[in-house]
C-alpha cells in the first residue's frame, strides 16, 4: 500500500504542479463563462435590427402587427420581390387575398434565412392577426380585443406543478431538472475522455521511454497501475473542487452586487427620472433564475454526482490504462484499441439526451443501471427527483462491482502489455492475457 501511495504521490504533484495545470484550472470555467456571455450576445445581435416590409392585400394586418426589439414591421406601397433588399428590408412578407388555400399561401422573401427565432415570431404576428380578424367578425369590440391582447398570462393565474410521492409533496421544476442533469451528464462524459486520456498517455509515455522498466523493478504492474489510477483522479478531483469555489465565489459576488436592496433603488431612481428599466428587470429575472436554481435538491444531487464522477472515472480508468499499456509507437494503433471503449461512453452521452427530459423512459432506467452507461445517464435522471432509492442503490452497487471487474481484467493486460515492445498486439492476443494464470 505505501508503494501505491507513493505512485499516487508522484502523479499527483508532477500534474498539480504543471503550469498548464494551473492555467486551465482557472481559465476554463473564465473561458465558459466569456463563452455563454459571447453566445448571448451574439445571438441578441443577430436577431436585432431586422425590418420586414409587408405586403397586405387584405388590410387586415396591419392594425393587428405589433413591433418588437428585433422585428420591425412596415407597409411600403413600392416593395416587391425584386427590391426589397435595395429598399433596406430583410425579408418580403407577402399575405395574398386568398391566404387561407393552400394555392395561395403567405410567403415570406428573403436573400438569406432569418434564424428560428425570427420565422416563429413572425408565424406568431400572423396567427394572431387572423384570430383578431375572427374575433372583430364575431362582433367583438375593438377596444375588448386590444385590453385581452395586453393581458400578461401570469397576471391571470399562477401554475404551479407538484410533484407528490406518499406523504411528500414538493415543487416541480422540469427546465431546471432537465438542465441540471444535461449539465452532470455532459461533465462526466467530458471527464471519462479527458481524464481517461491522460491515463493512457502517462502509461505509453512510461512505457516509451523505458521509464517503466525501471519502476516495476521495484513496485508491481498493479501497485503502479493502482497509483497512476488513482493520482489522476485526485487531480480531476482538486480541478473540480477548485471549479465549485469559483462558481461559489462568483455567484456571490453578483448577488452583493445584485442584492434586492440595490435592485429597490435602482428601480426607484429609474421611475423618478422616467426612464426604462431593463437593467433592474435583467436584474431581477437573473436572482429569480438563482432563487430557482437553489431550490434543487443539491442535498442529493452533489453527493451522487460525486460518487458517478469518481466511479465513472474509476471504472474506464482501468481499461485505458489497459490500452496504454499495450500501444507502442503507433497512434493509429491506439485509436483501433480505443473503439470499444469509447464506444459505449458515446452510447451513453446519446441514452443521456433522452434520459433528462424522459428519466422513467425504459432506456434511461436500463442505461442508469448498467455500469457502462450508468455515470452519464444516472446524473441526467437524479435531478429530477422521480428516481426511486433502490434504483440509485442497484446502479451504485453495480457500478463498483464493475470497476472492481475491469481493475482485475486490465492489471492482467497491463503486466503483460507494459514490457511488451516492438510487437502490434491484437484483441485476440489480449483475450488469451485475460485467461492467463499469474
Amino acid at each position: 500500500m505505501n508503494k501505491i501511495w507513493l505512485v499516487i504521490k508522484r502523479e499527483y504533484l508532477t500534474r498539480v504542479r504543471n503550469k498548464t495545470f494551473i492555467l486551465s484550472t482557472i481559465l476554463l470555467p473564465l473561458f465558459f463563462i466569456g463563452f455563454i456571455f459571447a453566445s448571448a450576445y451574439f445571438s441578441i445581435q443577430s436577431d436585432s435590427n431586422q425590418k420586414v416590409a409587408v405586403t397586405d392585400n387584405n388590410g387586415i394586418f396591419k392594425s393587428s402587427f405589433q413591433n418588437d426589439k428585433s422585428i420591425t414591421y412596415e407597409f411600403p406601397s413600392d416593395v416587391n420581390i425584386n427590391n426589397f433588399k435595395q429598399k433596406g428590408y430583410s425579408a418580403l412578407l407577402i399575405i395574398p387575398k386568398n391566404y387561407d388555400f393552400a394555392s395561395d399561401s403567405i410567403s415570406l422573401v428573403s436573400d438569406k434565412q432569418l434564424g428560428i427565432n425570427a420565422e416563429e415570431k413572425i408565424k406568431n404576428q400572423i396567427n394572431n392577426a387572423i384570430r383578431n380578424k375572427a374575433f372583430l367578425q364575431n362582433n367583438i369590440d375593438r377596444k375588448v380585443l386590444d385590453s385581452i391582447n395586453k393581458i400578461d398570462e401570469g397576471s391571470i393565474y399562477n401554475f404551479r406543478p407538484v410533484i407528490k410521492q406518499g406523504n411528500k409533496t414538493e415543487q416541480s421544476n422540469s427546465g431546471l431538472s432537465y438542465g441540471i442533469g444535461f449539465g452532470s451528464g455532459i461533465l462526466i462524459y467530458m471527464t471519462l475522455f479527458i481524464y481517461g486520456a491522460a491515463v493512457m498517455r502517462g502509461v505509453m509515455e512510461e512505457k516509451m521511454n523505458r521509464i517503466a522498466e525501471v519502476i516495476i523493478s521495484s513496485v508491481k504492474p498493479f501497485q503502479l497501475m493502482m497509483g497512476k489510477i488513482l493520482g489522476i483522479a485526485a487531480v480531476g478531483i482538486t480541478q473540480l473542487l477548485i471549479w465549485i469555489v469559483l462558481i461559489i465565489g462568483l455567484s456571490s459576488v453578483t448577488t452583493i452586487f445584485l442584492s434586492p436592496d440595490s435592485l429597490q433603488h435602482v428601480q426607484t431612481i429609474h421611475s423618478s427620472v422616467g426612464g426604462a428599466t431593463t437593467g433592474s428587470s435583467a436584474a431581477m429575472n437573473f436572482l429569480t433564475a438563482k432563487n430557482t436554481f437553489l431550490s434543487a435538491n443539491w442535498g442529493l444531487i452533489i453527493p451522487c454526482f460525486l460518487f458517478y464522477f469518481i466511479g465513472g472515472y474509476l471504472f474506464y480508468a482501468s481499461l485505458f490504462a489497459a490500452v496504454g499499456s499495450v500501444v507502442n509507437e503507433d497512434p493509429q494503433e491506439a485509436q483501433s484499441l480505443m473503439l470499444p471503449i469509447t464506444m459505449p461512453i458515446i452510447l451513453s452521452f446519446i441514452i443521456m439526451t433522452t434520459a433528462a427530459g424522459k428519466p422513467d423512459a425504459p432506456i434511461s432506467v436500463w442505461g442508469s443501471m448498467i455500469p457502462f452507461s450508468s455515470p452519464i445517464v444516472m446524473m441526467a435522471r437524479i435531478p429530477s427527483g422521480s428516481v426511486p432509492v433502490w434504483q440509485i442503490a442497484v446502479s451504485m452497487l453495480s457500478l463498483v462491482a464493475g470497476f472492481i471487474l475491469t481493475t482485475m481484467l486490465a492489471a492482467k493486460i497491463y503486466r503483460t502489455g507494459i514490457l511488451l515492445y516492438g510487437k502490434k498486439v491484437t484483441f485476440k492476443e489480449m483475450g488469451k492475457w485475460l485467461f492467463r494464470k499469474s
